[in-house]
């Protein structure tokens, strides 16, 4: 399925046929703040499971991110410490990545390196299905270094890459090529691990 959202005003019927895709486990492909993204609803652990399957993911090596509306409820799906929470408020909604340590509410399977990405895109698109579906979106871009740019920025494009994996790929217009800034929140010192389209403001 290949559904066009616009950023500025969002279709509550298209939003819900994409949430109800996410609710039954399915795969959806989406517009963020950076580049576009691959994702899920990320309590549903057999479509995370997909996810990484198609993305080659070992969950052993490699943290798992989520998309949350904003930082109202975070601490339930990880830990934050006073000084770390001052730094996501100044920076979000934005393009960055934080990894901290995991909460007591996501399944076990982003528990096997014990961190998770917390994401909260400049992005009306994705975070408003964030909130309609009541769960974060677990997330991982569709960038490869390898590929040709034009398949991992513009929708049409990537529909036609992976209509055959996914569920429904939301054009929202073309992508970033730039990935987020990560940053490592696992302690008060924190470390930028890849600079990306974000200038982090201390």
């Amino acid at each position: 399925m290949f559904i066009k959202i616009y950023p500025e005003n969002p279709n509550q019927r298209e939003m819900d046929r994409v949430v109800g895709i996410l609710r039954e486990g399915g795969l959806a492909i989406y517009p963020t703040d950076t580049v576009y993204a691959l994702g899920c609803d990320a309590m549903n652990v057999r479509a995370v499971e997909k996810i990484c399957l198609l993305k080659g993911i070992d969950t052993r090596r490699s943290n798992l991110s989520i998309i949350c509306y904003d930082l109202s409820n975070i601490s339930e799906y990880a830990k934050v410490s006073n000084a770390v929470f001052r730094l996501m408020r100044k920076n979000l909604p934005g393009p960055f990545t934080f990894i901290l340590p995991t909460g007591r509410e996501l399944p076990r399977i982003y528990k096997n390196k014990k961190e998770v990405g917390i994401r909260v895109p400049d992005n009306n698109i994705v975070r408003q299905l964030v909130s309609l579906l009541g769960n974060p979106v677990m997330t991982t871009s569709i960038h490869d270094d390898d590929e040709v740019v034009e398949y991992t920025t513009d929708p049409e494009l990537i529909y036609e890459k992976y209509q055959d994996r996914v569920d429904v790929v939301i054009d929202g217009g073309y992508g970033s090529v730039y990935p987020s800034t990560v940053v490592d929140c696992t302690t008060d010192d924190f470390e930028i691990i890849r600079q990306g389209k974000g200038e982090l403001i201390i």
